[in-house]
């Protein structure tokens, strides 16, 4: 067989996994209070960004999540329009505080690393503890790697001489609004108001 004749390298696959109840958190955290719908991230914009960083080749989108008891009516309609837009849903009942998914998540990106296709690897999360170590192993072994995430919350990924960063804002489209995210690193030099997360009446609610 000529080199003509000789079939193109394959291109590979770009996998996505969202760890949502990791990013839910820090995206409350940020905000100081429960998302609306102007702040929540649009999964559409992430899976366009998805396709454009795996070029011409394959594109995996995973979310895996936790589903406590008494709210799948709730979880439903976000799980089916994910899976409308393309994403594959791994949901897990939150049975007890060790049913969490960061081993189902690793699972994954092992799996389709021992398939021999992988070439990138994206994980949504700020989770240090659990991504940290496995992802600069994969770079080791010849797999790029990216963590999307908050900057205030994914330092482990800043931190680190392999890993890519890329802030969940930078994607275009992903959320509808700027998030409020004054901090105190990041104030102008004439100095910013820093709202409260709460009323001031809430201080005398009953706990």
């Amino acid at each position: 067989m000529t080199d003509l004749e000789a079939p193109a390298p394959k291109a590979g696959r770009a996998l996505l996994v969202w760890d949502a109840p990791n990013m839910d958190m820090s995206l409350g955290s940020l905000l100081g209070a429960r998302p609306t719908s102007a702040f929540r991230p649009r999964f559409d914009a992430v899976g366009r960004w998805l396709l454009n960083l795996a070029g011409d080749g394959e594109a995996e989108a995973c979310v895996f999540t936790n589903v406590t008891p008494g709210s799948t009516e709730v979880v439903r309609p976000w799980v089916e329009a994910l899976r409308n837009v393309g994403f594959a849903v791994f949901a897990k009942p939150k049975i007890t505080e060790d049913s969490d998914i960061d081993a189902d998540m690793l699972e994954h990106i092992e799996l389709r690393r021992r398939e021999g296709e992988l070439t990138r690897v994206v994980v949504a999360s700020g989770d240090g503890r659990a991504f940290r170590l496995p992802l600069e192993a994969l770079v080791r072994g010849g797999i790029g790697v990216t963590v999307i995430g908050f900057r205030e919350y994914a330092s482990f990924a800043q931190e680190s001489d392999v890993i890519d960063f890329c802030d969940l804002e930078d994607i275009d489209g992903v959320f509808r609004e700027p998030l409020p995210r004054m901090t105190l690193d990041s104030l102008p030099d004439k100095g910013a108001w820093l709202p409260p997360f709460r009323s001031l009446r809430s201080l005398l609610e009953k706990r």
